[in-house]
């Protein structure tokens, strides 16, 4: 479904320069869950990132379904990114003084979707989180496992081929965090998301199909969890 062909990037400048990725390849089947996991600097989120077409690589090449990313117009790689992915972020990335509804329906208001079907399909994104009843709220009066549960409703109702999380438990209690972990794999399993999870938690990593192991910008191992 994704591939990378020997990424390159490169950031900062002069003697600041660093390279983060160093001729990464790889590829993401459908419907199967994948840990990227790392040290703090590995590179790890920044493959992420040129996998969900968020950075562009100094080198190399992204495939989504066999097509370069980079012969696509900037247009048409936004609504690629809108329409087939969903993101979820440790920092929420909501609009604190924007409501629960308006913050999950974003992604439908982007893509041009009717008010009144963005309406009804959040409402009932939220309702299968148990949110519904959050809907009116700001997103600044919700605690930190309710945002994150506000970030998953939003990265599903798009209804999306693939979930990118980025340490989608690191800002979270245990108790929060395992009932995050449980909804991503749900809709692993149940509607056969494909899940790209960059994680320090070695417990998450180990639920996922395959592991692979990122050190200093290069991927070091790449294996399946035994079941």
């Amino acid at each position: 479904m994704l591939e990378a062909r020997n990424l390159t990037k490169w950031y900062g400048k002069g003697e600041g320069r660093f390279q983060a990725l160093d001729d990464v390849t790889m590829q993401v089947r459908r419907g199967e869950s994948i840990a990227i996991v790392g040290k703090s600097g590995s590179g790890k989120s920044t493959l992420m990132h040129l996998l969900a077409l968020l950075d562009e690589p100094d080198g190399g090449s992204v495939l989504v379904e066999g097509n370069e990313a980079s012969g696509l117009h900037a247009k048409a790689v936004n609504e690629l990114r809108n329409r087939r992915f969903g993101f979820v972020f440790q920092q929420f990335f909501l609009t604190a003084s924007t409501s629960v509804l308006d913050n999950v329906t974003l992604p439908l208001k982007i893509a041009g979707v009717p008010a009144r079907e963005r309406r009804v399909r959040g409402l009932a994104a939220l309702k299968k989180f148990g949110l519904e009843d959050k809907a009116k709220n700001r997103a600044s009066d919700l605690s930190g496992g309710q945002k994150q549960r506000v970030v998953l409703t939003r990265a599903l109702v798009g209804e999306p081929d693939v979930i990118f999380a980025d340490e989608p438990t690191g800002n979270l209690d245990s108790a929060t965090g395992r009932v995050v972990e449980e909804e991503l794999f749900e809709l692993n399993r149940a509607r056969g998301i494909t899940l790209v999870i960059v994680t320090h938690d070695e417990d998450l990593a180990a639920r996922c199909d395959r592991q692979i192991q990122v050190r200093d910008g290069r991927i070091v191992d790449s294996s399946e969890v035994a079941a």
